[in-house]
Parts: C-alpha cells; sequence; structure tokens
C-alpha cells in the first residue's frame, strides 16, 4: 500500500506526479483472459444487474465510482461495494471485511460456490476424546467413583443389607483418602472438597452405628465434631448421644444431647422439643424423676404431645404426686392430635368426582398416619388411666370413675365406654367376680357395639365358670348386637363345642374367620374342631396356616406334632417336636414325647437323651421313670436302676411293684444280702404278695437259711387262698352269664350291650380351647 505513496520532495513542483500509475493487476484490459473472473461472470452473482445508488467519493476529487465493468478503480464485490487499499496477489480472492461476522468469507478459492452456512464440507469431525491420564481427570474420576460408592452403600442400606453398606462405606471413605493423597501431590490441596469429605465419613458412622459397632461410630462421628472447617457438625453430638443411650450410658448421653441443644439455635423449635424429649426419657431410664419431669414439663407448655404426656403421668406415678397425675392426664386428653374428622371420609352428596376423590383418600398414606397417631393416642390415654385410676383415690373405683368423668368431657368421648370395660376386666384381675359381673351388665342397654363387647366379657366370664348355659345366652346376645364380632362367635362356637356338636361348632368358627382373617382362636379352634372329627388333613392345614401367622406358638407346633404321629409321620412329628423344644426348652411333656417317639423308631441313644432331660426337669413323672429302669435293666447297669425305682417307692408308696423292682435290682447286680432285706421289708408290708414270697423261698434256698421252711408255708397258703379267689370268681362269672342268657330268653331273645372301660389318658399335653375376651 505504501509503495504507491510518494513523499514530495523540495526541489519537485508537481504535486500529482504518478497520479495515473496504477497496480497491473487492476487491468481491465487483460479481464477476457483471467480465468477465475470469467468464472464469476458465469455465476449468478456475475449475471446481476448493476446498482444505480451512487456512493459517496473519495478525497481525491469527488468523481463517482462506477462499476467494475466500466471503470478502473476496482470494487469490492460484484454488489458496489468500495474496496480497500490493500493490493492483493493475483491468485487470492479479495476479503470482505463489513461481512465477516456474519459468517460470510471472501478468501473463498475461486470457483467454489457460495456457501456461508460451510454445508459443503460435510459432518463436522468427532469430538476429541478426552485426555484421562492428565491429574485433573483422574481427579475428576475418582471423585465421581467416591459419589457412586456413597449411593450405593445408602441403597445397600435402604435394602436391608447392612454389612454390604459398611463395606461400600468403607471403600467410599478409602477411595476420598486416596483423592485427598493425589490432590496434595498434584498441589492442588486448596480444591479439596469438604463436602465430600464430610459425606464420606458421616455415612460410613451411620453403617458403623447401623452394624452395632459403637465404638467405630462414636470414633468417626468425633473426627467430624473436632473438624472446625465442617459447618454445623455438633450437631451430630446428637447422634453420639443416640449411641450412649443405646449402650445405657445415660449420663454421658445427657451431656451429649445438651452439648448439642447449645448449637441448635432457637429457630429450630423442632429439633429441640426432639432432643429435651430424649433428655427426660434418659432422665427416666436413670430413675430421676425429679429432673425428667423439668424436661417434660417445658415440653408440654412449649409444645406439648402425647408421648411427653404419658411419660409425664410416668414420672408423677413413680414419685406418688396424687394431684400432679390428675392435672398431668388431663393435659394429655386435651394435647390437639392435629387431625380432620372421620365424617371427611363420608360422602355427603351424589356427585361422582367427589366420591371418586373421598374413595381415594380414604386410605392413603396420609389417613393412615393420622388413624395411627389417634390410636397411639388412645393406647396412651386408656394405659394411663389404667394405671393411675388405683392411685389418684382412696379406691380403685372411684379413681376409674373420676377418669372416666374426664375422658366424657374430652375429644376422646367414646373411650368412656371402653374405660367403663376396662374397669370390669379390672375386677377380674383381682378375683372379684360378681363385680366384673355387675359392672358389664350395665352395658346391655348402651349401644350396639358396647353392648356386644360386654356380652362377649360375660360369656366367657361364665364359661371359665362351667356355666355354659349363660355362657351360651350371653354369646347370643353379644352376636344379636354385633354379628360380625369375630369374638362373639367364637365364644358361641366354644359354648357349642362342649357339647361336642362339632360340626355346627365348626360353622361359627368358620364365620368368625370370614369376618376376621386373621382371628388365631377361631383358627385354632377350628383345627381342635377337625381333629375331633377325625379330618386329620383339614386340621394340619389349619394349624399350618396358624404357625405361619404365630412362629413361635408352644401350642400350634405341638398340635402339628401330634397330628403328624396320628398321620403315622413320626419324622415330622419329630421334626415339629425339636421346633417345639427351641421355643420351650425345659417343658418335661414335650421332652418324654421326643423319648417316645425315639423308641418307637428304634433309637434307644436318643431316646433316652431326652427321657432323662424329662427326668431332670420333672423327676415324678412315673411312666418317664420306669422307662429309665428299664433303659438301665435292659443295659445291665441294674445299680443305676435302683435309684429310678426307689424314686418311684416314693411317689406311689402302695405300688408293689416299684419295690419287687428294686429288690430284684439287687438280686441281678448280686448283692443278695440287699436283695433278702428288701424283700423281708416288702413281706412285712405285703404279707399276701405271692411273688415277694416265691424270691424269698429263691433265697433262702440259695443262701442256705433257716427261714426257708418259714417262707414256703407261707407261700402255699397264700397260693390256696388265690386259687379259693379265683374259683369264686369263676364261679361268680358262670352265674351271672346263666343269668343273661335266661334274662335273654325270657325278653324275646334281645341283643346284649358290652360296655367297654374308659381307657386310661395317655400322659400327653392336654389340648384346650381359646376363648376371647374385649
Amino acid at each position: 500500500m505504501m509503495e504507491n505513496i510518494h513523499l514530495a520532495a523540495e526541489d519537485e513542483d508537481d504535486l500529482y506526479t504518478g497520479y495515473n500509475d496504477f497496480n497491473p493487476t487492476f487491468d481491465s484490459e487483460d479481464l477476457d483472459n483471467d480465468v477465475g473472473f470469467q468464472q464469476a461472470v458465469r455465476t449468478s452473482h456475475g449475471r446481476r444487474p448493476p446498482m444505480t445508488a451512487k456512493f459517496p467519493g473519495t478525497a481525491i476529487g469527488g468523481r463517482p465510482i462506477g462499476t467494475s465493468f466500466g471503470s478502473r478503480m476496482p470494487m469490492g464485490s460484484s454488489m458496489g461495494r468500495p474496496a480497500t487499499g490493500a493490493v492483493q496477489d493475483a491468485g487470492a480472492a479479495r476479503p470482505m471485511t463489513a461481512v465477516r461476522a456474519a459468517g460470510y468469507s471472501s478468501s473463498l478459492a475461486r470457483g467454489s460456490t457460495f456457501d456461508p452456512l460451510g454445508q459443503s464440507k460435510g459432518p463436522a469431525p468427532p469430538l476429541e476424546a478426552k485426555n484421562e491420564d492428565t491429574p485433573e481427570e483422574k481427579i475428576k474420576i475418582l471423585e465421581k467413583k467416591v459419589n457412586d460408592l456413597i449411593e450405593e452403600s445408602c441403597m445397600a442400606q435402604a435394602n436391608g443389607d447392612l454389612q454390604l453398606a459398611l463395606e461400600k462405606a468403607k471403600e467410599a471413605g478409602r477411595k476420598e483418602r486416596a483423592l485427598v493423597r493425589q490432590r496434595e501431590q498434584t498441589g492442588t490441596a486448596d480444591h479439596i472438597t469438604l463436602d465430600l469429605t464430610y459425606s464420606v465419613l458421616f455415612n460410613l458412622a451411620n453403617q458403623y452405628a447401623n452394624n452395632d459397632m459403637n465404638t467405630e461410630a462414636l470414633n468417626t462421628y468425633q473426627v467430624i465434631v473436632k473438624n472446625k472447617m465442617f459447618n454445623n457438625a455438633g450437631r451430630l453430638k446428637v447422634n453420639m448421644a443416640n449411641i450412649y443411650f443405646k449402650q445405657k450410658n445415660y449420663p454421658k448421653a445427657i451431656k451429649f444431647y445438651r452439648m448439642a441443644l447449645d448449637q441448635i439455635s432457637n429457630a429450630h423449635t423442632e429439633m429441640r422439643i426432639k432432643i429435651m424429649q430424649n433428655i427426660g426419657v434418659a432422665f427416666i431410664r436413670m430413675g430421676q424423676y425429679s429432673d425428667a419431669i423439668t424436661s417434660l414439663e417445658h415440653i408440654m407448655s412449649e409444645s406439648p404431645n402425647i408421648k411427653t404426656g404419658f411419660n409425664l403421668i410416668l414420672c408423677y406415678y413413680a414419685i406418688g404426686d396424687r394431684e400432679k397425675m390428675k392435672k398431668s392426664f388431663q393435659k394429655l386428653i386435651c394435647v390437639p392430635l392435629g387431625i380432620d374428622e372421620e365424617d371427611k371420609y363420608i360422602p355427603a352428596n351424589d356427585d361422582p368426582h367427589t366420591n371418586l376423590v373421598i374413595e381415594a383418600i380414604k386410605n392413603d398414606q396420609l389417613h393412615q398416619m393420622e388413624r395411627e397417631r389417634k390410636a397411639l393416642a388412645e393406647k396412651c390415654i386408656m394405659t394411663s388411666a389404667k394405671l393411675i385410676a388405683p392411685a389418684i383415690e382412696t379406691s380403685f373405683a372411684a379413681g376409674f370413675d373420676w377418669c372416666v368423668d374426664m375422658v366424657k368431657s374430652s375429644q376422646y368421648v367414646e373411650l368412656a365406654n371402653d374405660l367403663e370395660i376396662n374397669k370390669a376386666i379390672t375386677y377380674l384381675r383381682q378375683k372379684d367376680f360378681n363385680q366384673a359381673v355387675e359392672t358389664l351388665k350395665t352395658f346391655e342397654k348402651k349401644d350396639s357395639r358396647v353392648k356386644s363387647a360386654a356380652a362377649t366379657n360375660l360369656s366367657f366370664l361364665y364359661f371359665l365358670e362351667k356355666d355354659f348355659d349363660q355362657a351360651d345366652r350371653y354369646a347370643d346376645l353379644a352376636m344379636n348386637a354385633d354379628r360380625y364380632n369375630p369374638a362373639a362367635l367364637i365364644n358361641k362356637g366354644n359354648t357349642v363345642f362342649v357339647k361336642q356338636d362339632y360340626e355346627k361348632a365348626a360353622e361359627f368358627y368358620k364365620e368368625a374367620l370370614r369376618n376376621d382373617s386373621s382371628c388365631t382362636e377361631a383358627l385354632y379352634n377350628l383345627g381342635l374342631t377337625h381333629k375331633r372329627l377325625g379330618r386329620l388333613e383339614e386340621a394340619l392345614d389349619s394349624f399350618i396356616k396358624l404357625h405361619a401367622i404365630l412362629r413361635n406358638s408352644a401350642q400350634v407346633m405341638y398340635q402339628l406334632a401330634s397330628l403328624y404321629e396320628m398321620l403315622e409321620d413320626p419324622h415330622q412329628a419329630i421334626e415339629w417336636l425339636m421346633q417345639l423344644i427351641s421355643v420351650t426348652p425345659t417343658d418335661p411333656w414335650v421332652l418324654a414325647k421326643l423319648g417316645e417317639l425315639y423308641d418307637s423308631e428304634g433309637d434307644k441313644s436318643q431316646a433316652f437323651q431326652y427321657y432323662y432331660e424329662s427326668f431332670r426337669y420333672f423327676p415324678s413323672n412315673i411312666s418317664v421313670i420306669e422307662w429309665l429302669g428299664a433303659y438301665y435293666i435292659d443295659t445291665q447297669f441294674c445299680e443305676k436302676a435302683i435309684q429310678y425305682f426307689e424314686r418311684a417307692t416314693l411317689i406311689q408308696p402302695n405300688q408293689v411293684v416299684w419295690q419287687l423292682m428294686v429288690a430284684s435290682c439287687y438280686r441281678r447286680s448280686g448283692n443278695y444280702q440287699k436283695a433278702l432285706e428288701t424283700y423281708k421289708d416288702i413281706h412285712r408290708k405285703f404279707p399276701d404278695n405271692a411273688e415277694c414270697l416265691r424270691f424269698l423261698v429263691r433265697l433262702c434256698t440259695d443262701m442256705g437259711l433257716k427261714e426257708v421252711q418259714e417262707y414256703a408255708t407261707k407261700l402255699k397258703k397264700v397260693e390256696k387262698m388265690k386259687e379259693i379267689r379265683e374259683q369264686r370268681v369263676k364261679s361268680g362269672r358262670e352265674n351271672s352269664a346263666r343269668g343273661r342268657r335266661e334274662g335273654s330268653a325270657s325278653s324275646g331273645g334281645s341283643q346284649s350291650q358290652i360296655r367297654t372301660p374308659p381307657t386310661k389318658p395317655s400322659g400327653t399335653l392336654i389340648t384346650y380351647l381359646l376363648v376371647h375376651i374385649q
């Protein structure tokens, strides 16, 4: 550009010298031979009409600028823009400075099409892959791994896999420490993420606590609390206090609760109330009721709740303050529950949209929470009333009446009748059946629900007193008041059961189960009914269902074992009895039954083990004593059998068989002198026992004693008397049979009826009906 500018010399007179000099590149005479220009002319840009507007002239002379077709002054483009003063090479396109920002460019190669958006270049090249070898990228990857491990730990805890949660938390801790070391090595220690460190330590402490590793949890919490760089870390002292409370280290728990309370501002009222409630409970556990009362009274004045009110009543009951108990009970029944009325869930009109909404919210989580809160309040009020009723007045009845009056004037009016029924049940516990009956009879004219409950309890009382007619009457009354009351149906079924009408009893039990499928008493009694009817498979099905509900019920397990024994499946019976002794390991009857089953299977060693355990817990079971004595005789240990038969002699001193077994054991073991003394003692007590005399004659003969003739004479007399008695019995039987034949002939040959004597009950557990009390 500067080569076309000439400075005027002092001796030069013509200032316009070189004005007509120009660059040969701009010579229009050679345009016909310019390949690039000719290509441009053939495009649409070259065929556009010339612009008619005039541009302002230059400082040279104000001459109008023509187009590039008719002037030597070059133009920037076919649009008529003025070109710059730059001189370009012949092979390069001229620059367009004014439109470069819009994405256009004049630097296109000659012969190319107009493509300002670059669409002709094809798809964009792929993104360059990140270089993971750089320290910063390694740190980012490690941070992501730590966060993923924390999340996996929390998810494992939510799924109940506490061991996996702890392992993930430990691995996150190791990764986080490696991350810190890597930052220190790269010199970026200032960029250490404190939030990540806090999350790792907090999660690790939680997982330690969940796995009952309390020492490790406390140490981890201590690391967090002592680090001043963590904001609000002092609140974690609540968690530390909870661990101390779990360890029953109540003084230290109170200390940490108070330290946490100091670091929580008054704005967090709910948190402060909960901590103070924990302090009060800790004082109660320590027996410091006065200090507990201070905390609980403050809570009841600031933010009253059901649990705090109940604990306050317990404290005043412990110190015996009657007036304070009354005031606390009044505070308890005045605590607002913050729940809606049940009427909200009853459809008020025929609007289908409203009814659908009510149906949707009738059993949602919010309504369930409201029901749980109301049930907790009713339980605390009922328990408090039963607790303080005997203490706040001179008599139990007066105290209960005061509680009933207070409840009637509160928002829990419906609890008054329940308190009256509990009053009757308390009379039962005090063995005052008449007062209980009188109290329950006052409900006969009340509403159906209360009447049904009272009649059910009256039926229960009369059933226990074996007054089955009255029990049946009140069971009918309870059913008429509320046919859907499963307890009334069970008691009605029981009254029918004792009358041996098992089919009808089963129908009542089934109806009770239809009303309440979780009614365990109905299911148990139904199983017993099927067992009495001989429907063993149906009974087994009932008890298996019941076992799924009552996993540790000894009665259910015994019934299952008994049914399998009746079904001739001793292996299953043994299996259920083994489960039973895991629940009641000291039950001698179950142990004896196991010994009996193993004995029937031929396993004498296992049978001996269980019979011996049964004898150890109950050394007065004759059948067990007899089996153990016989076992030692069979195994040639007669000396050990003696102690068992001697114990049987103490239990049944009038049974000669046990004393004979003792003498026999002495004789078998070779102690003839002791055997002789024992037989003589037996003869003095039972002089007419022929077996004792026989052994006396044999022993005296073997030992060469003079008394042999005396005992032989006595033996002959006893045997002769025995023959006489047998003849008398035989003749009596013949006369009786002759008389029956004559009577049969005179009556026209009617058939005689044979009566079998009652069988002796076996030594098994006694089954019984379950009655229901409300």
